[in-house]
């Protein structure tokens, strides 16, 4: 996989009703996408509830899926050219199969970004997934 940063505006999000779950936001964004970015946000999205099967699903900033455990594990962006997860707290995890590709420069997160006929090597992905899910739940709350 290259390393690129995406381009282009994110893709609209879909019109929900009041009180619509972050579950159906999510997918109807992969039904209005249609095409191969749909395919990769819900591969993505498939295999974050493999690795954390009690991950939450949340639908935040106007329009951006995003699951939780213990904190924000990771975003999942459409943009027009590619899908891009960014994991919150990406600059502290282990990613020895070097999967990370874009924001790269930063203190804190690090992103993915998927191209149409990219290929995710799933077992590396999960592994990252579950070290942002134990990295979350390592840090104690803190006190008010």
């Amino acid at each position: 996989m290259k390393k690129a940063t995406a381009t282009g505006k994110r893709s609209g999000s879909p019109k929900g009703k009041a009180g619509d779950s972050p579950a159906r936001l999510i997918d109807a964004r992969i039904k209005e996408l249609g095409d191969w970015r749909g395919e990769m946000l819900a591969r993505v999205r498939a295999l974050i509830k493999q690795a954390v099967p009690e991950v939450v699903e949340e639908w935040k900033w106007r329009g951006v899926p995003v699951w939780e455990h213990a904190g924000i594990l990771c975003t999942g962006e459409t943009y027009k050219d590619v899908v891009k997860a960014t994991f919150a707290k990406g600059a502290s995890l282990p990613d020895p199969s070097g999967l990370f590709n874009a924001s790269l420069e930063g203190n804190m997160r690090r992103a993915i970004d998927f191209r149409a006929g990219d290929k995710i090597n799933e077992k590396a992905f999960k592994t990252l997934v579950r070290a942002a899910a134990a990295l979350n739940a390592s840090k104690k709350p803190k006190r008010k």
